[in-house]
């Protein structure tokens, strides 16, 4: 691959003839173009500042305001503050008339629209809804009814932006001290025995009449200023903070739409999913992403989707901080040991998919070899932070690495295209194993782990990404990764036999809904559609610098990333025998369903109940992230308990698995709805350091191991995403490591009616864990659960007759 030339806007010499100057004007346009683009960008902000500013009330209301008020006014009808605003004019004239209708109409149309948006963020506050049972036969109370007439009222029909109810979402609330205890102590009673929980109960009330009371003090006074009172502290003490390798004990995965595989060309895919999510990144800067809305009536905050892209954590001594540029016009490609610089910008547009696999091709041809040292540099990202941070400082920050660096850190993200092809076949699940390893940590050098996100591309086409986690929670990599599998779905090939489809594509890109995505797709040769307008710029070759002391700190990080990957155990489990379908039928949520059958499977597996975090979702409220559901409770484990005792009865088994189902569902409700545990208890924590005070209790709580870690990947955030029209789009979802040395990391995602993957994982070093038993496990408590339900039924049908 040819080197990139050297380009310089101008230079000059002085002369004995005086000075000469020489003038590039192929790169002073491209200045002047990035110059007229960022300026457009600053004006599309600030329009759709004000938009938001004024949500729920449209702009052109107040144009409507002002020719009421003025055409009142000159009909001859009194209006209040008109005659008022003129005696202080100098003149009456119809100029000065017409400017104290303004004014007036100004003033009135303001307070019109503040007093309805905060309106709306009372209306927001209200969560009864959230605790009414939905389905047929379910009666909504009157005010649910008239709370959700009241919501529509004042959004009216006026379509909202990505931002435009953040400044009508409520802020989190701060639960009180004693009844977070209450709730905490009934958390852990199926866990301790009668002594170990008198002792719990004591410690609990000491620090709920003791120091609680002025740890809590500082906490209110933090929830009446701050925007959420838990977010700034999580993202720095959880994530920040920590200084342990980002791969496996931090970052997350994703992988690919297992029953679709549009093409087997590594770089026409890859041009496809960059555009893609390059696309969907311009929604999000100008605010036309469909802001997510529960029951179609409340919004969920999205103030995460901002740093999606451009977006890279930087490493810190003592702890790191999340560096976000308002614009990139760059990737950065990672190909067997070698990186490179890719413009996706030319003339002021996005580069189209057909021009974009031109480059990526040109870099998968490239014969180049890496330096000593670039192979691995990875690996400096994914161990120890402290490491990376050091290193960072002494070889990164000068020369030919700093500008290397640079590139990579501004990168709109990072993108890894790997020589070895991801599989899935479902009569071999290893092969699914090992895609799940390969996005969870690959070869522990080829993730940038710093970047936001890497996107993955294996060699026969199928793709993956590897998220860092600081920046934002999993269901907004979740939603992209939606999008990116959706508009590959939706925008079939140009011989697309299926001509529905065809025709759909057709009246939407005629009518100018999505005119960018006309040449989004592929040909029946598996290549990219469309034909290049131009030759694309040409990738550039980053270049490296390393002394001996560098490429020793990169084969150490290499060193503790590679034991990190030596001892993970992972497993993808595709349950295929029943999903979602039949679980509607029970009548039962099918998130407390399966993590029934998850406390059934651990106990079957460990022998006894533990601690069990489930990750849920505060985005209800400003700024909120998550908060934990503890599924393990006195209702959970008396159910299991009676599951693994033949003396039970059907019946029994039945209702107190109902019981427990309804347990739980509450609390995941108060998680949502601000009344979780953990959150409050991590945030008296934090304050009682700041203080330099010790708690025996929160000290206590804060150190017990959740050794069964749990998150259900969400799933249909856009409306895009319809499974009976596209039933290949099923995601296969994506997992994490696990949390505590003895225990499980299990993430699972209901695909459509009838398939949930499980992803599982644990640690080789442990002797009490195997993720493969776990698996079986887990399979055979969803087993005996339909059982137990096909015996309900069957007993119920009898009684009937």
């Amino acid at each position: 691959m040819a080197e990139a030339h050297q380009a310089v806007a101008f230079s000059f010499a002085i002369t004995h003839e005086g000075w000469d100057v020489n003038l590039d004007r192929e790169v002073l346009h491209l200045v002047l173009a990035s110059g007229v683009r960022s300026w457009k960008k600053r004006l599309f902000r600030l329009q759709n500042n004000l938009k938001n500013g004024i949500y729920p009330a449209p702009l052109y209301s107040l144009w409507g305001t002002l020719a009421a008020v003025s055409g009142a006014h000159f009909y001859g009808v009194p209006v209040p503050g008109v005659k008022e605003l003129l005696r202080l004019m100098p003149e009456d004239d119809e100029r000065h008339q017409l400017m104290a209708c303004a004014g007036v109409s100004l003033a009135g149309w303001l307070a019109a629209t503040f007093t309805a948006k905060y309106a709306l963020k009372l209306m927001y506050m209200y969560k009864g809804w959230m605790y009414e049972e939905r389905g047929p036969g379910k009666k909504q109370s009157w005010a649910t009814t008239l709370w959700a007439l009241g919501v529509h009222i004042l959004t009216g029909p006026s379509k909202p932006m990505l931002y435009s109810f953040q400044g009508s979402i409520p802020r989190l609330p701060l639960p009180s001290v004693k009844d977070t205890m209450q709730r905490y102590l009934r958390s852990v009673r199926p866990l301790l025995s009668d002594a170990e929980y008198a002792r719990m109960e004591k410690l609990a009330l000491e620090f709920q009449n003791g120091i609680g009371v002025k740890l809590q003090r500082y906490l209110v006074l933090k929830s009446w200023w701050a925007t959420n009172y838990v977010s700034d502290w999580w993202e720095e003490y959880v994530y920040l903070r920590g200084r342990s390798p980002l791969l496996i004990n931090s970052n997350f995965y994703g992988i690919d739409a297992l029953f679709m595989h549009p093409t087997k060309i590594q770089a026409a895919r890859a041009a496809v999913s960059i555009h893609a999510i390059l696309q969907f990144r311009r929604l999000i800067e100008r605010q036309e992403l469909e802001p997510i809305m529960l029951q179609g009536t409340v919004p969920l905050c999205s103030w995460q989707y901002e740093r999606l892209c451009n977006t890279t954590r930087v490493p810190g001594v003592e702890t790191d901080k999340i560096i976000h540029w308002n614009d990139s016009k760059h990737i950065v490609v990672l190909h067997k040991g070698c990186y490179y610089k890719v413009p996706i910008y030319h003339k002021n547009r996005i580069l189209e998919p057909c021009e974009l696999e031109i480059q990526i091709q040109t870099i998968l041809d490239d014969d180049s070899q890496p330096v000593d040292g670039e192979e691995r540099l990875a690996a400096l990202t994914a161990g120890e932070r402290a490491h990376w941070a050091h290193t960072r400082l002494e070889h990164f920050f000068k020369g030919t690495n700093r500008t290397s660096l640079d590139a990579i850190e501004k990168a709109a993200f990072f993108v890894s295209l790997d020589d070895v092809p991801y599989e899935f076949d479902k009569n071999d699940p290893s092969k699914l194993d090992e895609f799940g390893n390969l996005m969870l940590h690959g070869s522990g050098y080829n993730r940038w782990c710093d970047k936001s996100f890497t996107l993955c591309v294996g060699s026969n086409g199928r793709i993956g990404f590897n998220a860092e986690h600081s920046w934002a929670d999993a269901a907004i990599m979740s939603h992209l990764w939606e999008w990116v599998i959706c508009e590959e779905a939706i925008h079939p090939r140009a011989d697309a036999p299926v001509m529905g489809h065809m025709w759909e594509y057709i009246v939407l890109t005629s009518a100018g809904l999505f005119p960018e995505y006309k040449n989004l797709g592929f040909r029946e040769d598996g290549h990219t559609i469309g034909t290049p307008q131009f030759k694309p710029p040409s990738p550039i070759r980053l270049s490296w610098d390393f002394k001996p002391t560098c490429l020793a700190a990169i084969e150490q990080s290499y060193l503790v990333v590679r034991e990190l990957i030596d001892k993970i155990d992972l497993k993808i489990y595709m349950h295929d025998n029943y999903g979602k379908g039949f679980i509607k039928t029970c009548k039962i949520s099918p998130d407390a369903y399966i993590q029934m059958a998850l406390q059934l499977a651990y106990r079957r597996n460990a022998g006894k109940f533990s601690l069990t975090y489930e990750a849920s979702m505060t985005r209800l409220y400003r700024e909120g992230r998550t908060e934990t559901v503890r599924p393990c409770t006195i209702e959970s484990s008396a159910w299991v308990n009676a599951m693994n005792d033949p003396k039970t009865t059907t019946m029994e088994r039945v209702a107190l698995l109902k019981k427990a189902c309804k347990q739980h569902q509450l609390g995941y409700q108060n998680a949502m709805c601000g009344k979780g545990i953990d959150r409050h208890l991590f945030c008296l924590y934090v304050v009682s350091k700041y203080l330099e005070v010790e708690s025996p209790f929160l000290k206590e709580v804060l150190s017990e191991p959740w050794r069964l870690s749990t998150s259900q990947t969400p799933h249909g955030q856009t409306s895009k995403m319809d499974l009976k029209k596209y039933p290949q789009c099923i995601s296969a979802g994506g997992g994490f490591g696990p949390v505590a040395d003895d225990g499980y990391g299990v993430s699972y995602i209901i695909a459509g009616e009838d398939i949930i993957f499980f992803h599982v994982s644990s640690y080789k070093s442990c002797p009490d864990t195997d993720s493969a038993k776990f698996v079986k496990d887990i399979e055979q408590a969803l087993s005996d659960l339909r059982t137990l339900f096909q015996d309900y039924g069957k007993i119920q049908s009898n009684n009937s007759k």
